[in-house]
C-alpha cells in the first residue's frame, strides 16, 4: 500500500497585490506553505444578488493538508473580504525532486516548533 500523500495546493483570491503579499509572507514565515505563486486575474461572481467584476490576485500555494486550518486562521486576520474563498486541491502526483523539496521545506515547521 502506498503512503498517503498529504501535499495540497491552496488556492486563494485576494483583492490587491499588497494583501496577497502580506498573506504570502505570513504563511511563508510560519512554514505553512513552501511556495506562493501570484497570478493577476479578472473575476466575475455573484455577490449580494448581483454579478460583480473585480481585478484580483490568485495565490497558488504548496502546503500540507493538515496545515489548512491554521492557514485559514491567518488568512482570516489579513484578508480584506468578508467572504474569501480558499480551498485545497490534493497533489496526487509530484515529481520526486519536488516532493523532497516540499518535505524538507514543510518539515522544517515541525523542527522549528517542536
Amino acid at each position: 500500500m502506498m503512503p498517503k500523500n498529504n501535499y495540497v495546493e491552496l488556492v486563494l483570491t485576494c483583492g490587491s497585490y499588497q494583501q496577497a503579499q502580506d498573506i504570502a509572507d505570513a504563511l511563508l514565515q510560519k512554514h505553512l506553505v513552501a511556495c506562493v505563486e501570484f497570478f493577476p486575474i479578472k473575476s466575475k461572481f455573484w455577490w449580494q444578488k448581483g454579478i460583480e467584476t473585480a481585478d484580483e490576485i490568485k495565490l497558488v500555494m504548496q502546503s500540507r493538508d493538515e496545515y489548512f486550518a491554521e492557514a485559514e486562521r491567518i488568512v482570516k486576520k489579513l484578508h480584506g473580504y468578508d467572504t474569501f474563498v480558499m480551498h485545497a486541491l490534493p497533489l496526487t502526483h509530484t515529481s520526486e525532486a519536488a516532493k523532497k523539496w516540499l518535505k524538507d521545506t514543510l518539515d522544517f515547521r515541525g523542527l522549528k516548533n517542536g
